[in-house]
């Protein structure tokens, strides 16, 4: 999620009040935002891209992409195609292809020369398909996934709502020390200690996602119903109070959070 997706302030239907009209504006929003972090692209061993004058493009409906001062791309590794694309929000495109040694990306960079008015920003600056580059890098680490948008939050909070989990009507847990996950643009996600959930009812699955800003998630199928629960094993920072925790969400899968505890406790 980001500003641009789910109910975030630049998606197609955000959430909550302004104190300004957006009847008279665009449909399709776009905003250009400092990336101040060091980021790196490897393709093979060859460094594509090194800058710390980076951009994030949102846009309503995308996740937000990174753009890069063409100086600081590798222009040894870059050979112009006649490929375009045209943006009825940007402009038209034009595309190189980028080559690091034994690997080939065709068209894998693209730069909008002349942008159209309303994004003149644009210019000189170019993108690097995500998923074609080896590796990225934030500073000295890594990226998990996708990179981590820096509007995006995830916060985890103990809770004295009572919660019970069904499967086809049968309960497979219940807890009265339940995690609530908030995490920008998506609905609360309630998490079980795994102590709270009823002996045999998980299977381990074979699916596995990775979430840039909670880590990667195991998958369990519960009381036959298969990917119907998952865990982070090792979440990152921003969740690491799920650790332990299971999350359920499926056909067939019914979680009721109770209301919590009236008198308030400090211990």
């Amino acid at each position: 999620m980001s500003l641009t997706l789910g109910t975030g302030p630049l998606a197609g239907q955000p959430g909550g009040a302004f104190n300004f009209d957006l009847s008279g504006a665009p449909a399709h929003r776009i905003f250009f935002a400092d990336y101040p972090r060091r980021l790196r692209a490897l393709v093979g061993e060859h460094v594509a891209l090194d800058t710390t004058r980076g951009k994030l493009l949102y846009e309503t409906g995308i996740l937000p992409v990174p753009y890069v001062p063409l100086e600081d791309f590798d222009h040894e590794l870059l050979e112009r195609t006649g490929h375009t694309t045209h943006c009825p929000f940007k402009g038209d495109a034009s595309y190189w292809t980028l080559r690091a040694g034994d690997e080939v990306l065709e068209n894998a960079v693209w730069t909008y020369a002349d942008p159209l008015p309303a994004a003149p920003w644009l210019r000189g600056f170019a993108a690097l398909y995500w998923k074609l580059a080896s590796a990225w890098f934030v500073e000295e680490e890594p990226v998990l996934g996708q990179l981590r948008d820096p509007f995006h939050r995830v916060d985890v909070h103990e809770s004295s709502r009572p919660v019970t989990v069904r499967a086809n009507g049968t309960v497979v847990a219940r807890s009265e020390r339940p995690k609530l996950l908030f995490e920008t643009g998506l609905d609360p996600r309630v998490y079980v200690p795994r102590a709270d959930v009823a002996a045999g009812v998980l299977a381990p699955a074979e699916k596995r996602t990775i979430c840039p800003y909670k880590g990667q998630a195991t998958y369990w199928s519960v009381a036959g119903i298969a990917d119907a629960a998952w865990s982070y094993d090792t979440p990152l920072p921003e969740a690491i109070k799920a650790e332990g925790h299971v999350s359920f969400d499926a056909e067939g899968i019914e979680v009721d959070v109770g209301e919590p505890r009236a008198q308030l406790t400090t211990a």
